[in-house]
């Protein structure tokens, strides 16, 4: 008798049956981890700093602008959970706003754009502080907490930057197919995954240079 478990076909079954994780979501948290040492190395600069210059430390940080950069930091927040609302209408298949299940709900489209908003004020507001800065006295070459300070959140913008233009290609992406499918799925929650990390390291980066006084 032929044990039908170990036949070349049901096993070929038993293989296309396993889920594997997609390679593209691996690499890209593989990628991320590298970032986090990249802005771990700029955390140890201010750091630094902090222990070998406490009077430049504490005399630079009187002009940073508290209250304006919490509100930067609540609108970077709240982007990152209007990506999440997007990613959730990925995963149902659903680029564009419209009925589901009798309700009414946006699609992936429209929370990306809405993300793409609230990221470009967020970089938008750290140019004008930077302006603020260099105005009262503060350029990059003003002294070592200057070079660091816009070292730091300078990196970061770009970071920032960097993935609205991915959310630009996903948008761009969901509109050139025809049919929705895995693929854009997948590339959504891929962003997703970069959006929410340089979220969590502003608001690190955030304590640190606004709140560690």
């Amino acid at each position: 008798m032929v044990d039908v478990t170990t036949t070349p076909a049901t096993y070929a079954q038993a293989m296309r049956s396993v889920k594997r994780p997609d390679p593209v979501a691996v690499g890209t948290i593989v990628w991320l981890g590298s970032e986090v040492m990249f802005f771990a190395g700029l955390f140890a600069i201010y750091f630094t700093l902090r222990s070998t210059s406490p009077d430049l430390w504490a005399q630079e940080t009187q002009l940073l602008n508290v209250p304006y950069a919490f509100a930067n930091t609540i609108i970077l927040v709240l982007s990152s959970v209007t990506c999440q609302m997007g990613v959730f209408a990925a995963e149902r298949f659903q680029p564009y706003s419209g009925e589901v299940k009798g309700r009414r709900r946006w699609g992936m489209v429209p929370w990306f754009w809405l993300t793409f908003a609230l990221g470009a004020i967020f970089v938008s507001g750290q140019v004008w502080e930077y302006a603020q800065l260099v105005y009262e006295g503060m350029p990059i070459t003003a002294n070592a907490y200057a070079s660091a300070f816009y070292l730091t959140t300078g990196f970061h913008a770009l970071h920032v930057t960097g993935g609205l233009v991915a959310f630009l290609l996903v948008i761009g992406r969901a509109y050139a197919v025809k049919n929705f499918g895995r693929k854009e799925m997948t590339s959504a929650i891929v962003v997703s995954y970069y959006w929410h990390f340089v979220d969590v390291v502003w608001i690190a980066l955030f304590a640190v240079i606004y709140f560690l006084k």
